[in-house]
């Protein structure tokens, strides 16, 4: 009776937990956390719950995302051009979520939401101005410049927050100068700070 009565009380919060992940307005599915309930708390806490009164724990799938890229050599590779400015990473810090494709060097949104983004491009012993846009769709957000010409490494660095819609892409672009002699040490990261 006792499994009959947990087996039932299962099927209803996971029918619950389908019936409050359809009125949301996006497409992933709402994980329900915990184990049976047999016993509810007349004072659960409120943190994340959706119904105080059984004490259900909901979180959104997918609800963790960050990111950070480095470039760990000097070497220049062969697609980094004036006919393809993208500035590429080679190594991957940190990838949760697995949203930032390395080969590429773009990030792309898994979901709806405000993101914070920061750059840190160094060029090295290189006398020219460069300018590093963080591109959102294809168009600029922000841009960072370094151009001293007295100094053997320097970084045109950058942050934003940004409310990115779902599959929104982003990477770095060179928009001014060349990065001839490379670019080691560069960083670009990245993370979610609240779904929308």
């Amino acid at each position: 009776m006792f499994l009959r009565f947990c087996t039932m009380l299962s099927l209803v919060l996971l029918g619950f937990g389908v019936a409050f992940s359809l009125g949301q307005n996006y497409t992933e599915p709402l994980v329900l956390e915990g184990k049976c309930l047999v016993v509810c708390d007349a004072n659960p806490s409120a943190e994340g719950a959706l119904t105080p009164s059984f004490g259900i724990s909901v979180r959104a799938s997918g609800a963790k995302v960050a990111f950070s890229a480095l470039r760990g050599t000097n070497h220049e590779p062969s697609d980094m051009s004036n006919t393809s400015p993208t500035i590429y990473f080679d190594k991957v810090l940190v990838n949760i979520g697995n949203h930032f494709k390395l080969q590429a060097s773009v990030f792309q949104a898994p979901r709806r939401g405000i993101y914070s983004f920061s750059f840190h491009v160094v060029k090295v012993y290189n006398r020219q101005t460069i300018q590093v846009n963080l591109m959102h769709n294809e168009y600029p957000i922000i841009s960072a410049f370094a151009g001293d010409h007295d100094v053997t490494r320097e970084a045109a660095s950058n942050s934003v927050l940004l409310h990115l819609e779902r599959e929104d892409k982003l990477y770095l672009k060179l928009e001014r100068g060349d990065l001839m002699g490379g670019w080691r040490y560069s960083t670009f990261s990245g993370f979610l700070v609240f779904p929308l």
